[in-house]
């Protein structure tokens, strides 16, 4: 019994901090839109942007893991491997804006004389965004799930 109220004051306690979590990344507001900005100091902005967004993110993803593995060690061992990846995905997508930033005309998309480097970077710029999005998304999605079901009731 002691064991079961010990585990429930756990998991109010986790669920707190990743309520205040979640309220601190909605006020950050990342929008993951491409925009096509030849301006050095716009990618220093979204690159400080996308920073302050995914490291709050990050430690958003680890709070909930530590809320699922009270309830379920498997599948938040699956959960932390998608926090790995969702880390590596942002680390790709920093170094793409970097390398925008370096040469921000790459992303003028009026220049019909781009280089095949220039345009290859553009898009690897839209596949890293497009994976960092997507993944956050299956890792919100599968959050939902695994709290509906083993986290709602307790």
């Amino acid at each position: 019994m002691i064991k079961i109220m010990d585990s429930k004051k756990m998991i109010d306690e986790y669920s707190e901090k990743l309520e205040k979590l979640g309220v601190e990344l909605s006020k950050i507001q990342y929008d993951f839109k491409i925009k096509s900005k030849s301006s050095e100091k716009y990618w220093v902005s979204r690159i400080k942007e996308f920073n302050n967004y995914h490291k709050k993110v990050v430690e958003y993803y680890t709070q909930a893991y530590s809320l699922m593995s009270l309830a379920n060690e498997e599948q938040s061992s699956i959960f932390l491997l998608r926090v790995s990846k969702l880390k590596q995905l942002g680390v790709k997508f920093l170094e793409s804006m970097e390398k925008i930033k370096q040469n921000p005309s790459i992303m003028d998309l009026k220049d019909k004389q781009q280089s095949r480097w220039s345009i290859e970077l553009g898009e690897h710029l839209i596949k890293s965004n497009n994976d960092c999005l997507n993944h956050e998304k299956h890792m919100n999605i599968f959050f939902r799930e695994f709290y509906e079901k083993y986290l709602k009731m307790k």
